[in-house]
């Protein structure tokens, strides 16, 4: 087992596993540290609703045996409306997806090594060349990645990313049979992934249900934890609590049970990224934030990431190795080119969802059924045209009591 590769790359979620990958399949030397260990990983690091479209899949040759349910739509509610758009999606069995892109990296060439947790980078005269692991256990490499998500030890350590708690989101999922999909008072959810946007149930976020196949689904809440975002809570409900209302609440789950061993807990930040390298670093995936505003799709994000963040090594291990600071930086071109465009715009579209009042979201359900079928996809790609035309002289004055937190778009 050596101890000197061209990319170290620290987490083997989906960012780190798909860098992996690339890299192995340039011809690199690469090794990926995990803390799980082989015994606990995948499952064990379940923390994903597991959604996403048909791009992704294609984009990244992902196998269809990786997959729970084929989706046909995507669906919006509010608290007394709904809307609907026609667009294939995939809900994934996550830890497969996961072994999947471990087993081809591993195929490719690319080396694990597990029960492995990182620590801090090591440095040396200002630059980044490898990282500390399980004490005092080392590894080099010409370039260091960090795809650990929201813990980000090397970034932080290298002061690349400054992750703040109050733009954090906290999540809980579960599968659930016997969920009642084609309930006559709500939209029809079969062969269907749903985002409910209402503060009773999740203050500051939203809701789902992903159908999974038959009568199952999986179901479950997320919102930021700031008091801001809070303001619509009616209690102290913790997110578990939160979950267990909406299924108090909701008869669509009046015969459901919950699936065994199927508990999601994750965590993401709502922030634009700020820096994402540094001589001889790159920080990908959940690492630094970025968020699908209208479907919180954070799967094709985090593996674009990896791509660009495979991109820059290989260009910069090419000809002759340089790694400095300026020739890293093609990497956070290419994120605001291919993984985010326009992100401070789609911040401020997310920013807007999850702060407006319950009755604005029912007035965003009428004016989307009575748009253009293209509207809402084309405000998630950011369009300022899309936007506005969404927007009404109270959405603005409302965010205005938010102007000391926020960077409102140009």
């Amino acid at each position: 087992m050596s101890d000197n590769y061209d990319v170290v790359v620290a987490g083997a979620g989906p960012a780190g596993a798909q860098c992996a990958r690339d890299l192995a399949d340039r011809g690199y030397d690469v090794v990926v540290l995990e803390t799980e260990t082989a015994a606990e990983f995948p499952a064990r690091s379940d923390k994903s609703t597991g959604g996403t479209f048909a791009s992704m899949m294609t984009a990244f040759g992902i196998p269809d045996d990786v997959v729970m349910h084929a989706t046909d739509a995507v669906v919006l509610e509010s608290p007394s409306d709904h809307f609907v758009q026609d667009q294939p999606g995939f809900v994934l069995d996550f830890p497969a997806f996961k072994q999947f892109l471990v087993d081809d990296g591993r195929a490719k060439g690319a080396e694990y090594r597990f029960d492995a947790r990182v620590r801090d980078p090591i440095v040396e005269e200002g630059s980044v060349v490898g990282v500390r692991y399980n004490g005092d256990e080392t590894v080099y490499g010409d370039i260091v990645v960090d795809a650990t998500g929201p813990a980000a030890p090397l970034a932080k350590e290298l002061g690349v990313v400054d992750l703040e708690r109050r733009n954090h989101a906290i999540g809980i999922e579960y599968q659930f049979e016997g969920v009642e999909l084609d309930h006559p008072d709500y939209a029809d959810l079969t062969d269907a992934m749903m985002l409910r946007l209402d503060h009773d149930f999740a203050p500051g976020g939203y809701s789902w249900i992903f159908h999974t196949g038959g009568d199952t689904a999986k179901v479950g809440v997320c919102y930021i934890q700031n008091e801001r975002y809070r303001e619509h809570a009616s209690d102290e409900r913790t997110v578990d609590s939160y979950l267990e209302h909406w299924l108090d609440s909701d008869p669509r789950f009046a015969e459901a049970s919950r699936v065994e061993s199927t508990q999601v807990r994750g965590s993401a930040h709502v922030q634009p990224p700020g820096s994402m390298s540094t001589d001889s670093f790159v920080a990908i995936g959940d690492t630094v934030p970025s968020v699908d505003p209208v479907w919180g799709e954070g799967i094709d994000k985090g593996m674009r990431s990896a791509r660009a963040a495979a991109m820059t090594a290989d260009r910069c291990l090419t000809g002759g190795v340089d790694t400095s600071r300026e020739a890293m930086a093609v990497y956070d071109d290419l994120w605001h080119e291919r993984v985010a465009p326009r992100q401070e715009r789609r911040l401020f579209m997310t920013r807007l969802l999850y702060l407006v009042p319950n009755e604005r979201y029912d007035r965003l359900m009428r004016d989307l059924n009575a748009l253009d079928r293209e509207t809402l996809s084309k405000v998630n790609e950011g369009s300022r045209r899309h936007i506005l035309g969404l927007l009404s002289p109270s959405d603005l004055s409302y965010l205005w009591r938010y102007v000391r937190e926020f960077t409102l778009p140009v």
